[in-house]
């Protein structure tokens, strides 16, 4: 590796990352479609929090915020921001055609760098599945990466969002910011009452943080917080719904999402032509957990030999920070 100096930056609509090749990782939200205006100063504050840094390394998804006309405009706002945090460091940015681009080249090729982040990590985890097929399936707070990778080459069969979304290898679901009528439907309120983060905390899957206040109603994210955030989704309240009642409907919220992304596994594995036999699976994310259930249930019938745990390989603090570390460890090999 030529260089420990770089700094890998995932910039998405509600986090920011950053992480270095030597395994260093900071994550903390950012919620950009309500601050836009505050992207270079916060990410300006980030990069500051690794002073050796010689080089950042870009990759984004917080284009696709609403508070941009077009996904144009939001690249360009957030080169914008990245030239700025830089302060006369080189910038890269990684395109899904596999290389870096310098800053100018991405402002011309703008889709090919929006929402780049999943195949940067894809080509990153490809080390751990070389040879037959592997499947990277990358759960984070928000959404969900189902990679096919063909010999060690991730997939490409879809390149934009929109693209991915109708090969099922994205599903805008996560275990943190996804409103929990978003996945089970029936006989809820469509409000946003609670979110996934609840009923992980409340099944013991994800540890409470009486610090989290970016909840559904902006109380702490604890076991009883989340009771009474989930008794609303049904039309309740605690004087009206006991513990067991909640966490059975939690269990049910949990299976739903469950069944649907090993669906959508299994449809972006096997739907593609004449995909290689799956051998290895590679699960990472602030979701690693629900990643290796879905493996289990997808893939149950596969040969396959070997799962790699992220969060055991690297860490969960780089795991959690995934793309961020992919870009940081790619620029360093690829340095010019």
């Amino acid at each position: 590796m030529a260089s420990s100096n770089v700094l890998g930056l995932d910039i998405g609509g509600a986090n920011l990352k950053a992480a270095t090749p030597d395994k260093r990782a900071v994550s903390f939200p950012f919620a950009l479609w309500k601050q836009p205006d505050r992207l270079p100063a916060a990410l300006a504050e980030l990069v500051g929090r690794f002073p050796d840094s010689d080089e950042l390394a870009v990759t984004m998804t917080g284009e696709l915020c609403d508070c941009y006309e077009t996904k144009r405009q939001g690249v360009h706002a957030i080169l914008d921001a990245a030239e700025f945090a830089a302060a006369g460091r080189p910038v890269r940015v990684w395109g899904t055609g596999g290389e870096f681009v310098d800053v100018p080249t991405a402002r011309r090729d703008t889709l090919t760098v929006a929402a780049a982040n999943w195949h940067a990590l894809a080509t990153f985890a490809g080390r751990f599945a070389p040879h037959h097929g592997g499947m990277l399936i990358d759960i984070g707070s928000t959404t969900t990466d189902l990679i096919p990778l063909n010999h060690g080459i991730p997939s490409t069969y879809g390149q934009t969002d929109w693209g991915r979304l109708q090969m099922r290898e994205l599903v805008y679901a996560g275990v943190r910011r996804t409103p929990v009528f978003a996945v089970y439907t029936d006989r809820v309120c469509a409000e946003l009452f609670a979110t996934m983060a609840d009923v992980y905390v409340v099944l013991g899957l994800m540890p409470e943080d009486p610090t989290d206040a970016g909840t559904a109603n902006g109380r702490p994210l604890t076991v009883e917080h989340s009771f009474t955030r989930l008794a609303r989704v049904v039309g309740a309240d605690r004087e009206e719904l006991d513990d067991d009642h909640l966490v059975h409907f939690a269990t049910q919220v949990h299976g739903r999402l469950l069944d649907r992304l090993a669906e959508a596994a299994r449809a972006a594995y096997y739907d593609a032509q004449r995909p290689p036999e799956l051998r290895a699976v590679v699960v990472s994310g602030a979701g690693e957990f629900l990643a290796r259930q879905v493996a289990e249930r997808a893939f149950s019938g596969a040969p396959v030999e070997r799962t790699v745990s992220l969060n055991d390989d690297l860490g969960p603090a780089v795991s959690a920070c995934a793309p961020a570390y992919a870009v940081a460890v790619l620029a360093a090999e690829r340095r010019p």
